[in-house]
């Protein structure tokens, strides 16, 4: 299997198992959208809380020229180090929600 298809395989279970986490207030669901063909893979809340309608995105990773591009990420442990744990390469891996300036101290690809 190529790196790109194990890299699809990883952020898919890690998202899944997302969506088994409860989120810590009101009346929260979980959502995940696979985009294989275009690379595009999100975990998104949605519900109610306190009388108000959430939704947002809580994740975002882009698969771009064989990298995984983290575009969002709203997690307490942060998704970069559940895939480097899950085998993915850090130099493999952009914080794209950082500014190119600061993405390559971070120890993670520049791009």
């Amino acid at each position: 299997m190529d790196a790109v298809n194990r890299y699809r395989q990883i952020v898919r279970k890690i998202l899944a198992e997302h969506t088994e986490i409860p989120y810590a207030h009101g009346d929260i669901e979980f959502e995940t959208v696979f985009d294989s063909e275009s690379d595009h893979y999100l975990l998104i809340i949605l519900g109610r809380e306190n009388g108000r309608r959430v939704h947002g995105c809580l994740i975002h990773i882009d698969i771009i020229s064989g990298k995984l591009w983290i575009q969002r990420d709203g997690t307490e442990s942060g998704i970069a180090n559940e895939l480097v744990s899950s085998g993915v390469p850090k130099e493999h891996i952009v914080l794209g929600f950082r500014s190119p300036e600061i993405r390559k101290h971070t120890g993670f690809a520049a791009a």
